[in-house]
């Protein structure tokens, strides 16, 4: 009878630990996922890895854009289509020039036509977002 519930405590201690490993972030595969989501005639730039565990507010990334070129940012993410995670794209001066955010409606992906040559800051926030894990991909076209 010991064995029985020693083998079933054991079970079940497997069983919590599992689960519990389950439910850390792996944004790669999010990050992999949106790639392909790349609107038609964008070309894959880099992809980024939204980890907001830990109590982090905002991930943020840059990037030389290049004026004359066409970008698009997209979002991955679990359950809803972007779990409340939002991006925003930022000049070289700080100045909010797109976000993924519109009239409180959440959207998977922003483009932004650059007119200007210099570093944008991408950043990402989390507005309700349960899990606050997710993936992103930068893509381009001339």
């Amino acid at each position: 009878m010991k064995k029985i519930i020693t083998i079933i405590l054991a079970i079940s201690f497997i069983g919590l630990g599992s689960s519990q490993l389950a439910s850390q972030c792996n944004p790669d595969n999010f990050a992999n996922a949106c790639i392909p989501k790349l609107a038609s005639g964008f070309n894959f730039l880099k992809s980024y890895k939204v980890d907001g565990e830990g109590g982090k507010d905002k991930v943020e990334y840059s990037y030389v854009f290049t004026k004359g070129t066409q970008y698009m940012i997209n979002l991955c993410a679990s359950g809803a289509a972007t779990d409340g995670i939002v991006v925003s794209l930022f000049d070289s001066g700080r100045n909010k020039v797109a976000t993924s955010k519109i009239n409180g409606q959440f959207i998977t992906a922003i483009a932004y036509p650059c007119n200007a040559t210099g570093i944008y800051y991408i950043q990402y926030t989390f507005d309700g977002s349960n899990s606050k894990c997710g993936g992103s991909a930068l893509g381009f076209k001339r």
